[in-house]
């Protein structure tokens, strides 16, 4: 049995993790740790675990991390960092749920992310966790760096057009909204309930830190400079991602779009590509680790429109991080992960 221990669990990240594990048949959760929490029993600080999780949160420093086969970060930015030399040197293989990991230009990240890099030597062995890309070099792989949230809606919606290069890269534009849970769980006055009902509003519009993610990974996808325009919304909702991805294309037919999308994702299991004329909403994939996509292209024009829909917390965290775990584990990539999603 693998052994699977957890930097941070406090957060809303941290809580799905701990609910995906709880299921899976083919791990065993060790250990779990938290510094303000250390020796809270963790159903007790999660309820809803009770039954479930047998576990108190511990120190950090006297976890035995290093005795884990598997760890994940589920921690804020900067974090997982701490921890990954000393990780790695004894053996231990890495998931950072955060973004200490995601770019590998050092400058573009302490430019993104407003602090040194305490292992820059690390961002080049670090694996992208984006199964549906990067596959086999995740089976392989040390360090995982989980994608972003909204770098996962759009990067699946906009890859196969990429691969099949039928689109002008100078014109993509991804509108994405989120819910709040996106946000983490820190107390902010912006995510209070009365400051977040009843409203919906774009944020960070001139520059958002998963710009560059995004652009990196499709840059890697189209082998030349790919930009997008990226626009994050925050909606009055707990979770959930729905991006509106536009780009143009001459001479491609609706069929043709269509299929596509179909032909690059027919083997994906967590990627669902619908039938023409589909609207996926976010409560079609809430509480799983789906990632459902729907393509169109209005009045036959030169406009196509990719709707690309997850859980943030699931297909856009937690569900992922585990997907990938299955894969470096050898596992079956769908162990652990096969929830419908919920409804209401």
């Amino acid at each position: 049995m693998t052994d699977v221990g957890i930097i941070g669990g406090t957060g809303y990240t941290g809580v799905e993790l701990l609910r995906i594990l709880a299921g899976h048949p083919g791990v065993r959760l060790k250990l779990i740790t938290s510094r303000g929490e250390a020796g809270t029993a963790v159903a007790d600080f999660f309820p809803s675990l009770r039954g479930f999780i047998d576990l108190e949160f511990s120190e950090p420093a006297s976890a035995g991390l290093i005795d884990c086969d598997v760890v994940f970060s589920a921690t804020p930015n900067g974090v997982a960092m701490e921890y990954a030399r000393e990780l790695l040197d004894a053996g231990v293989r890495l998931i950072d749920i955060a973004a200490d990991f995601r770019i590998k230009d050092r400058q573009v990240w302490e430019h993104w992310y407003g602090m040194e890099h305490q292992c820059p030597e690390l961002l080049a062995e670090s694996v992208y966790g984006l199964p549906e890309l990067n596959r086999a070099h995740i089976r392989t792989a040390r360090l995982v760096a989980n994608p972003g949230c909204y770098p996962t809606a759009v990067i699946l919606g906009l890859a196969p057009l990429l691969e099949a290069r039928c689109v002008d890269t100078g014109t993509l534009i991804a509108d994405a909204k989120s819910g709040v849970s996106g946000a983490g769980r820190s107390a902010k006055i912006g995510n209070l309930l009365a400051e977040a009902g009843d409203s919906l509003k774009a944020y960070a519009v001139p520059g958002h830190r998963h710009t560059p993610e995004i652009q990196q990974a499709l840059t890697e996808v189209m082998g030349e400079d790919v930009a997008v325009t990226f626009v994050p919304h925050l909606t009055p909702m707990i979770r959930g991602i729905h991006a509106t991805i536009y780009a143009r294309a001459v001479g491609l037919s609706a069929e043709k779009l269509q299929g596509i999308f179909e032909k690059r994702y027919h083997a994906e299991p967590f990627v669902d590509v619908m039938p023409p004329g589909r609207h996926p909403d976010t409560r079609s994939v809430r509480g799983s680790n789906v990632c459902r996509i729907a393509v169109h292209q209005p009045g036959g024009g030169d406009q196509l429109i990719v709707l690309s829909v997850i859980d943030n917390l699931v297909k856009g965290a937690a569900g992922q991080a585990v997907q990938n775990m299955n894969i470096m584990l050898g596992l079956d990539e769908t162990m652990g992960l096969q929830m419908p999603p919920l409804l209401p």
